[in-house]
């Protein structure tokens, strides 16, 4: 099986590594791949978004969103102005995705950041693949991209049984508020600095790389694949001539 850079990196010999910090070691070890997705990736983000179960459309939308709907939601977002961000598995399946939609605060009089900028965050993360923590890593790369750009709210709209999101925001520090079968999670982004954009371009040009790479592989793959057919092919047809 080919390996990504992220596997390279964690499975390298300890020489070659020894002058790191244990924290950037740690660091390196669970890095996630995220990828800013743009409007030519939109089948893939309906594809990814109908393969949620019933019970997961719930929890992402509000409501158990049909077929119809979501392949609406998919085509209407708005690339200009909000960021999607996904994570992409070895065979280049979009296993789970984030959507900061940037907007004004809706209601003035909130204590929090009043006339203030902020952005929504919602995510979704196939069953296949949970239990990776990608949701958190893909709340903490949108927070990272969002205060690059001058947002100092980051806010989370979601219904109380979604514990896998309530867990999230509690982690990051979020003022949790419940309001019957809504909760509503608060996170005040500190202001953006140069390590804070050295770092978002750094995440940005990794990915990258990652996706490249596995793009190469899997054509190499197939490429394999195909050869090996038609050479047991051939061969077949080489034994029947023989007989």
């Amino acid at each position: 099986m080919s390996k990504t850079p992220a596997d390279l990196a964690a499975t390298a010999a300890p020489a070659s590594r020894s002058w790191l910090p244990k924290a950037a070691l740690q660091r390196l070890a669970a890095w996630v791949p995220i990828r800013s997705l743009e409007r030519r990736h939109r089948r893939r983000i309906a594809t990814h978004l109908l393969m949620l179960t019933p019970e997961d459309r719930y929890l992402r939308f509000g409501y158990v969103a049909s077929d119809e709907q979501i392949s609406k939601y998919a085509m209407g977002l708005d690339f200009a102005r909000d960021e999607v961000l996904g994570i992409f598995n070895r065979r280049l399946e979009l296993v789970a995705m984030a959507h900061l939609a940037y907007q004004p605060l809706a209601n003035p009089q909130t204590p929090v950041v009043p006339h203030r900028p902020m952005a929504e965050f919602g995510v979704s993360v196939l069953t296949r693949s949970r239990g990776r923590g990608f949701g958190a890593r893909l709340y903490e790369h949108a927070t990272l991209h969002a205060r690059n750009r001058g947002i100092e709210t980051m806010f989370i709209h979601a219904l109380s049984e979604n514990a896998p999101m309530l867990k999230i925001a509690r982690n990051a520090g979020a003022t949790v508020e419940r309001d019957g079968s809504e909760l509503e999670a608060w996170l005040r982004l500190p202001p953006d600095t140069m390590s804070s954009h050295v770092g978002e371009a750094i995440e940005r040009h990794m990915a990258e790389v990652d996706f490249q790479f596995k793009r190469h592989a899997r054509t190499l793959g197939n490429f394999i694949d195909g050869v090996a057919e038609v050479k047991a092919q051939y061969d077949g047809s080489g034994k029947a001539a023989k007989q």
